[in-house]
């Protein structure tokens, strides 16, 4: 007789040892399986997940599978439970997947920075505006090529927004959806000659390989703040949530928020720790 719980359960010795194998090797999968990553294409391009995944793998024994796409892409990939937790930039997206019972536990991790950048000519002439909108609109009344990521990314709903916030329908030949993460996005724009709206961490990574000016930035407007998220472990038998737990309670360790601080590209940080920043400024 095997007890668990308050139930009862009558098995013979043979059962009960094959029960026993099976709960064993089970445990045994589970706990050899990486943690799967879904986040956005930024994190990946800017070099930190590089940076971050295997110190955290060294830590804590616990190796990760990175699914870098879309906000909106990783945010259903996570509702359908091909992930154990999510590092996403869209905090109303954010809010509503958590409402909707798919996502516990979310915290501040990071933020940077959308920055517009454009052809070094400028012939929008946007340089000198003081305003985001007002640059969007020269933007668009001069009809210069604009490319978007087009994927429902945390960086193509900012962009919407923008768009809608300066009364602009962007629905225009000028304006072109790319469908892609963004560092290809800023290579397309650097091959055309276009604008486009991007991750300072990204720009950062890539301008090297750019022919391509920071034309806009700063402002509350353009403020890019980064959350994780565990999946909701009742909704998917497979989800797992304890490691979930381990990366998102080490990514806002006092150690995982100096290695943020302390990440940088051609010597410039490429993002902000949110989640004890006040600690972080005060060393």
């Amino acid at each position: 007789m095997i007890f668990l719980g308050k139930t009862a359960l009558s098995l013979n010795p043979t059962t009960y040892i094959s029960a026993l194998s099976i709960l064993f090797f089970s445990l045994c999968a589970q706990a050899s399986e990486p943690l799967r990553l879904a986040t956005t294409t930024s994190t990946e391009n800017s070099g930190l997940l590089a940076e971050l995944l295997p110190a955290f793998t060294k830590q804590t024994g616990i190796r990760v599978d990175v699914i870098a796409v879309g906000t909106g892409k990783a945010l259903q990939i996570a509702r359908n439970g091909d992930a154990d937790v999510v590092m996403v930039h869209a905090r109303q997206a954010e809010d509503v997947f958590i409402a909707e019972g798919f996502g516990v536990n979310r915290r501040d991790v990071m933020e940077n920075d959308f920055v517009i950048v454009g052809p070094q000519n400028n012939p929008a002439a946007i340089k000198n505006e003081n305003s985001t909108l007002s640059a969007l609109k020269k933007i668009a009344t001069k009809q210069i090529p604009f490319i978007s990521r087009g994927d429902n990314s945390g960086t193509h709903k900012k962009e919407l927004s923008l768009w809608k916030h300066a009364g602009i329908n962007e629905k225009a030949n000028w304006h072109k959806e790319a469908g892609q993460g963004m560092g290809k996005v800023l290579l397309m724009a650097s091959e055309l000659g276009a604008y486009t709206l991007t991750d300072r961490g990204t720009w950062i990574a890539y301008q090297d390989k750019l022919s391509l000016q920071v034309l806009n930035d700063g402002g509350i407007l353009l403020k890019n703040p980064y959350g994780i998220i565990a999946v909701n472990p009742a909704l998917h038998k497979d989800i797992q949530y304890l490691k979930a737990m381990s990366l998102i309670a080490w990514i806002t360790s006092l150690n995982g928020q100096r290695m943020i601080d302390g990440f940088q590209k051609n010597g410039q940080r490429l993002f902000y720790p949110t989640a004890i920043k006040d600690v972080i400024a005060d060393e």
